[in-house]
């Protein structure tokens, strides 16, 4: 029986680094929309370059924080999770988003929020939007 050989084509990058900027990306927009839905959420710059600099700075931010915060606060907060059938996430998101505006506020970003309740808003609006895209991008499983 013959064998047949298959040419492989060279890997140009890897799946990592693009689902990482899909993921800035995805940030970004969901971003926008908050600042765009939620008063109180604002981006101070002055024109569309610098706007989207800014979104896409404070996307990587909200990227890191809910990467490294995140999964500490839910690990001790448990309990809490539990408890509140899930309800303590939104109050989590809220804080994690003010978390992200501090940060921004230390890289001197135009990104600011006028108190919890914005954030707690604008926490959900980035929780639907992104997870409305999140329904177009592939999952990495196909």
């Amino acid at each position: 029986m013959p064998t047949v050989e298959f040419a492989y084509l060279p890997v140009r990058g890897n799946i990592e680094s693009v689902s990482i900027i899909i993921r800035i990306l995805v940030n970004a927009i969901a971003l926008w929309a908050a600042v765009f839905l939620i008063d109180g959420i604002n981006v101070a710059a002055t024109d569309t370059a610098d706007q989207i600099i800014v979104y896409l700075a404070v996307g990587v931010i909200f990227g890191l924080v809910n990467a490294v915060i995140k999964p500490i606060v839910k690990t001790v907060g448990c309990a809490f999770y539990v408890l509140t059938l899930g309800l303590v996430a939104l109050v989590v998101n809220a804080l994690l988003l003010m978390l992200t505006e501090w940060v921004a506020g230390l890289f001197d970003l135009p990104f600011t929020i006028d108190g919890f309740w914005p954030a707690f808003w604008g926490a959900i609006v980035i929780a639907v939007v992104s997870w409305l895209l999140s329904l177009f991008l592939p999952d990495g499983e196909d």
